[in-house]
């Protein structure tokens, strides 16, 4: 395969029902994206790496880290999925499946949330998503551990971050600070 027919079709040479089917279950996925992109990563792990065994769970995790670590939107670790798996077509099919229901979705309930702020019911379901974000987090850092395992610094990571966020007002920025010094040095 040509170095160009790599770079806009992927190196898997999928074909059109498998980017359909990426697509689908990325638009699906950003459906139930409660938190952002991130808290689906353990559905896309089970599909992209267990079900369809496109990637590995290293190349996973590492499309994963690669996406964080670069600047810009915290979804852009669903390009480099889609980059790995098929290409150009590949970061199309995740990226349109990600963005246009979510972005719909997000913009209609937006509306509809402006004109009814005051009602008991919004406000009970917005108090409600977040134990459900810190849930689908959690879920997150469990399957981004696997391909280390679970070493002690890793959990302690894992635990002084959800007691952090659960317990005080911080940013999150301190706890990613911290998780990469640990990387860095090492110790998870």
């Amino acid at each position: 395969m040509s170095s160009l027919s790599t770079l806009l079709w992927g190196p898997l040479a999928i074909g059109a029902s498998e980017w359909l089917q990426l697509f689908a279950h990325f638009m699906t996925l950003s459906l139930l994206a409660v938190g952002g992109a991130i808290t689906t990563v353990p559905d896309m792990q089970r599909f992209v790496v267990g079900q369809q065994a496109w990637l590995t769970d290293v190349q996973f995790s590492a499309c994963i880290a690669l996406g964080q670590a670069a600047p810009g939107p915290n979804v852009l670790f669903v390009a480099v999925i889609g980059f790995s798996v098929g290409g150009l077509a590949g970061v199309v099919a995740t990226m349109a499946g990600t963005l246009l229901p979510s972005t719909t979705l997000a913009l209609t309930a937006s509306r509809w949330g402006d004109r009814h702020r005051h009602s008991r019911g919004l406000r009970a379901v917005t108090a409600g998503l977040a134990p459900l974000t810190i849930g689908l987090l959690l879920s997150t850092s469990w399957i981004l551990l696997q391909p280390v395992g679970l070493r002690a610094g890793a959990l302690a990571l894992v635990i002084g971050t959800l007691w952090l966020m659960l317990r005080t007002r911080r940013s999150p920025l301190w706890v990613m600070a911290a998780g990469a010094v640990a990387g860095a040095l090492g110790w998870v």
